[in-house]
């Protein structure tokens, strides 16, 4: 019976190694702040691009003028857009 109230206390008590210990919350350094004014914009592609810059107007290489989207989201920062 003692050895029964020793098990329990000793699973109870805070310094326990068997109880979990608990942990103070994290704040994420690495995480980037959100950043206000972006717009959602249709990507040439078919998909939905978010970026914070202007439209622009630039030259291809055929010549012609092409809308683009600027400081976008994700792998390109410069993204054409559909019309």
């Amino acid at each position: 019976m003692k050895t029964l109230a020793l098990l329990f206390l000793s699973l109870t008590l805070p310094g326990s190694s068997f109880a979990p210990r608990l942990h103070a919350p994290v704040q994420p350094d690495h995480v980037a702040k959100a950043r206000k004014g972006g717009i959602w914009y249709f990507a040439e592609s078919g998909h939905a691009v978010y970026c914070y810059g202007p439209v622009m107007y630039i030259r291809d290489v055929n010549g012609d003028l092409t809308r683009v989207a600027t400081f976008c989201q994700g792998e390109e920062p410069i993204v054409p857009l559909k019309d």
